[in-house]
């Protein structure tokens, strides 16, 4: 049975829970063309009421990808000439996980907190080995 893509899904790391989603938004242009876009990915620490959820939005600018699906993936995001991630990989949450860990966000905090996700893409990415131009 295939995954439910609106369901939430769950991440153990270091002993703690997480249920994440991954959300793309754009706003459509009169021409009918896409833009603006932005891949938000969201952990919430579990069980519920134990903290505060972490927002890692990814925008669309200059160097940058974040496409919507065809001709790339859905959840890809990289910069042209450096790293990239598949935000629907397990281990690319993970990777950008302890990224946030590593500099500061608190999973016991109870206020919501969003991170610009570039400043954290090159580090999770060399964690995963996608360091090269286009990922490669």
């Amino acid at each position: 049975m295939a995954r439910n893509r609106r369901e939430p899904r769950r991440l153990i790391a270091d002993g703690r829970a997480y249920l994440w989603t991954l959300r793309h938004t754009h706003r459509v242009l009169d021409s009918g063309r896409s833009a603006d876009c932005r891949e938000t990915l969201t952990l919430y620490p579990q069980p519920a009421g134990t903290g505060g959820p972490l927002r890692i939005v990814f925008a669309d600018g200059p160097g940058r990808y974040v496409p919507g699906g065809f001709p790339m993936g859905s959840g890809d995001v990289g910069y042209v000439h450096g790293g990239s991630l598949n935000l629907h990989e397990p281990g690319a949450v993970r990777a950008l996980l302890d990224v946030a860990l590593a500099r500061g966000w608190r999973p016991g905090e109870q206020r919501a907190v969003e991170v610009d996700g570039w400043t954290l893409l090159e580090a999770a990415a060399a964690a995963r080995g996608r360091t090269g131009p286009a990922g490669t």
